[in-house]
């Protein structure tokens, strides 16, 4: 059994922003984080969950996902986003992300628990401190589809 623990913080929505993971397994215990200089909260959300079952190195694992966030959350559980796949998920935000989970999570078995975000749930409180820490970085990664997107790609 692993358990991924996620946070997505951003500053501004858009603006900088970063996600935390902390992947636990027995006594494997991993962080993870990075920050981007110009996203979205429900980006770094999504990502922090990408990013946590990426590191998975062994196929077809028991995964449970804790996570605040009700965006992903009932985006996979209610299965909103197998219909945005149907509709070519027009009208809808974070296509990139989204396919990325798709891709991913046929790799393991998952199972999301819902946690209360800022209410003193030791892991996640550390996951938001590793996305906010993140997010002050300097030289901050660039999400690139999501500039592209919004039109506001600086290349220099």
């Amino acid at each position: 059994m692993i358990e991924i623990y996620t946070d997505g913080a951003s500053s501004g929505n858009p603006g900088p922003g970063g996600y935390g993971v902390i992947l636990r397994s027995g006594k494997h215990y991993k962080e993870l984080s990075a920050g981007y200089r110009k996203t979205t909260n429900n980006r770094m959300e999504l990502l922090a969950v990408i990013t946590g079952l990426e590191a998975i190195k062994t196929p077809n694992q028991d995964v449970t996902i804790y996570s605040d966030s009700k965006y992903v959350i009932d985006s996979i559980e209610k299965r909103w986003v197998h219909g945005w796949v149907v509709k070519g998920f027009a009208g809808k935000k974070n296509k990139d992300l989204w396919i990325r989970y798709l891709n991913i999570s046929k790799l393991h078995k998952i199972k999301f628990v819902w946690v209360r975000g800022h209410n003193g749930h030791p892991e996640n409180e550390r996951c938001d401190e590793l996305a906010v820490a993140a997010a002050k970085q300097k030289n901050l990664l660039i999400d690139s589809v999501f500039e592209m997107e919004a039109g506001k790609v600086d290349l220099l």
